[in-house]
């Protein structure tokens, strides 16, 4: 696997709001820097995503200095969000995680509510190095995650997404592919791999930082959400059912944990190590 590249890098600011693609991140042990460390809930604290409410997909958060947001959608005006002080927290309820979070102010909340048309709330991650442990049936001790489904990074390829779709356009719903690779919101793709390679992995660097995968990436409807229309289809949950369960799950990507600090760019060699 000598030519194998990191293609793009996909840092989500607030929780399945749209992605940027910068050139290069941080990676810190929760993540790459700014990913996910905000997200929405409901009046009863549970986390908002787009398995809910797909047009959570049609809005945007662009980082700015210090950690704060500019929040952005179509058919609204911008607005800057400053990260709160952590004069105090709310209970965040992530699937069977319960986390501790800081609420952003008034007019965030309004902004968020008046998108999704209901009352919900934006709240920060403080802490990430102490607020939410990784699942411990696949950690090792003190590793942490922001509000991300459950692990620091995904990766995907170009590969098995190449490999994906030719299997869709086989299939009795080919007409909605080919799929473009932000169906699956991964963290870092790597191109220059053969199909699925990934399911063999390891551990693996990207550049000069080190990583291991916990575990495959199980699939949900969030895949059949297109991210620039929020329009909803069967694919590729359809496809990944036939070809790739694996104990249960459909499985696309692997979700991987940094095992140091580091910065990583786009360009960068890819060495699975084992």
């Amino acid at each position: 696997m000598g030519n194998a590249k990191l293609q793009s890098i996909h840092v989500h600011p607030v929780k399945a709001f749209r992605g940027l693609a910068p050139r290069e991140a941080d990676v810190e042990p929760w993540g790459l820097a700014g990913d996910r460390r905000w997200t929405l809930i409901d009046d009863g604290g549970k986390v908002v995503t787009q398995r809910r409410h797909p047009h959570v997909a049609l809005a945007a958060a662009e980082l700015l200095p210090g950690g704060g947001l500019r929040l952005s959608a179509p058919g609204r005006p911008a607005l800057d969000v400053a990260v709160p002080e952590p004069v105090g927290t709310v209970t965040v309820e992530i699937f069977r995680d319960k986390v501790e979070g800081v609420l952003a102010d008034a007019a965030a909340h309004a902004w968020c509510s008046a998108h999704l048309g209901e009352s919900v709330r934006l709240v920060h991650m403080d802490d990430p190095a102490t607020r939410r442990p990784v699942d411990p049936e696949f950690a090792l001790p003190g590793e942490t995650v922001s509000f991300a489904d459950g692990y620091p990074l995904l990766v995907t390829t170009t590969a098995s997404l190449d490999a994906l779709n030719a299997l869709i356009a086989q299939g009795d719903h080919a007409e909605e592919g080919p799929l473009p690779m932000n169906r699956f919101r991964p963290s870092v793709v790597v191109t220059g791999t053969e199909p699925w390679a990934e399911d063999g992995w390891s551990r693996l660097t990207i550049g000069d930082v080190p990583f291991r995968i916990a575990k495959s990436c199980g699939r949900c409807v969030v895949t059949t959400t297109d991210q620039v229309t929020a329009a909803r289809g069967t694919e590729p949950l359809r496809t990944l059912g036939r070809h790739r369960r694996v104990d249960g799950k459909l499985v696309f990507g692997q979700n991987l944990v940094p095992l140091s600090r580091g910065t990583i760019r786009v360009g960068d060699p890819v060495e699975v190590l084992d």
